[in-house]
């Protein structure tokens, strides 16, 4: 199975080619671009410097949120429409775990973490034990508070990725020693783990259609918010 992998939850969009469990080919950018100015173009370039062309392609995997509202919506819609169009699987990936995932850490837990403004993170704790990544929590929006509060009766090395992982280091690294900021190109979200998890799925049978695949924004959208709180008054 090729599949095709879209990650574009936050600032950095990155697109993967995996065949079966082969990683063929990637493209990342951090330029402060659109992310609907560059996915498609580092996607058809990653096929053609790869040796393929969309019709090659046999699924699709797209990074479903929680993230950047936008972000997410363009990941999801380009993923979508790709499927469609060649109705093929379309697979949607917590974007938490494939950070968990693609971090590539043999042992140890992962605490990944989006900003999710107003002093919360987007978060899911796993565990890894001999390079098999295991759920630890659900996805949530949760505060940094209640989350330094988890990880202070966790007894291991704890590594911190996702675009919140350096603000849940400033804010809570003093108080938890066990806290470990990898390497910047270590911490980001990236397509490579959407196209692991997806190719699992895959070899267990899923095949799920595109038509199904929808957002998961864990909470409204600051306008929705405001639209509810007026709706009360």
């Amino acid at each position: 199975m090729l599949i095709l992998a879209f990650e574009t939850s936050a600032k950095a969009a990155s697109v993967a080619l995996m065949d079966e469990n082969k990683l063929l080919g990637e493209g990342y950018q951090n330029t402060g671009l659109t992310h609907s100015q560059t996915l498609m173009v580092m996607a058809e370039d990653v096929l053609k410097q790869c040796g393929k062309t969309a019709q090659d392609v046999t699924a699709v995997a797209v990074a479903e949120g929680p993230g950047s509202f936008t972000g997410v919506r363009i990941g999801v819609a380009a993923a979508k429409g790709f499927a469609w169009g060649r109705e093929i699987p379309c697979f949607g990936i917590s974007t938490l775990e494939a950070m968990a995932e693609s971090l590539g850490i043999y042992e140890g837990y992962v605490c990944a973490c989006m900003d999710a403004r107003r002093s919360q993170v987007y978060n899911a704790l796993f565990y890894v034990e001999k390079g098999v990544v295991s759920r630890y929590s659900e996805d949530r929006a949760i505060s940094l508070a209640e989350l330094g509060e988890e990880l202070e009766h966790l007894d291991g090395p704890i590594f911190l990725v996702g675009d919140g992982a350096d603000l849940t280091y400033k804010t809570l690294g003093g108080k938890i020693d066990e806290l470990i900021l990898p390497p910047e190109h270590r911490v980001h979200q990236r397509a490579v783990g959407v196209a692991i998890l997806a190719a699992r799925q895959a070899a267990e049978g899923a095949a799920p259609s595109g038509g199904a695949l929808t957002p998961n924004y864990l909470r409204l959208s600051q306008a929705e918010r405001e639209k509810l709180e007026r709706m009360k008054k």
